[in-house]
């Protein structure tokens, strides 16, 4: 969609990425502040883990640039890839517990579980805001290390093809 920016020469590329990821950070404030708001309506108070929200904040934006470079090189490469988007994203939905809790699954479906950048994320997030559990720290290590994986895959793979994004596009 900003082919005319891309074919510029001087113009970082990868700013385009990283604009839709930042972008849902504003979303993310509108939504945490009416959760502010019902938190004090029902009278729930955060644990101490609220002093980590900010880390699972930024593990969220990492997981979400992982994917969104990705994506977007592959979107340039190959260009059905925008209309599985829709379909990825609602079966990400459904393999991340967000409905369900994490601790519903149990076994090696536990490991692959968290296999899912966003599985530690919203456990995370669940722990943080409502201290309900206790954080199942190899998940999150395991979560994050996906997401690590993937970003620098991506970065490595992005840079590799940003030589053909003016050409292609």
């Amino acid at each position: 969609g900003n082919s005319n920016l891309i074919s510029k020469v001087y113009f970082p590329r990868l700013v385009i990425p990283f604009a839709s990821a930042l972008g849902g950070l504003v979303d993310l404030a509108i939504a945490f502040i009416v959760l502010i708001g019902m938190m004090i309506y029902y009278h729930v108070a955060p644990g101490i883990g609220i002093v980590a929200l900010h880390l699972f904040v930024l593990l969220a934006l990492a997981a979400a640039l992982a994917v969104g470079i990705w994506l977007s090189a592959l979107n340039v490469q190959y260009r059905d890839v925008r209309y599985t988007i829709p379909f990825l994203t609602q079966i990400w939905l459904y393999a991340t517990p967000i409905a369900y809790p994490a601790s519903l699954i149990s076994g090696k479906l536990h490991a692959v579980l968290a296999l899912n950048p966003m599985t530690g994320v919203v456990e995370g997030f669940r722990w943080a805001l409502l201290g309900e559990r206790a954080l199942d720290v190899q998940s999150l290590f395991i979560s994050s290390a996906v997401t690590v994986v993937a970003l620098v895959s991506g970065l490595f793979y992005f840079r590799r093809m940003e030589q053909l994004f003016a050409d292609v596009v």
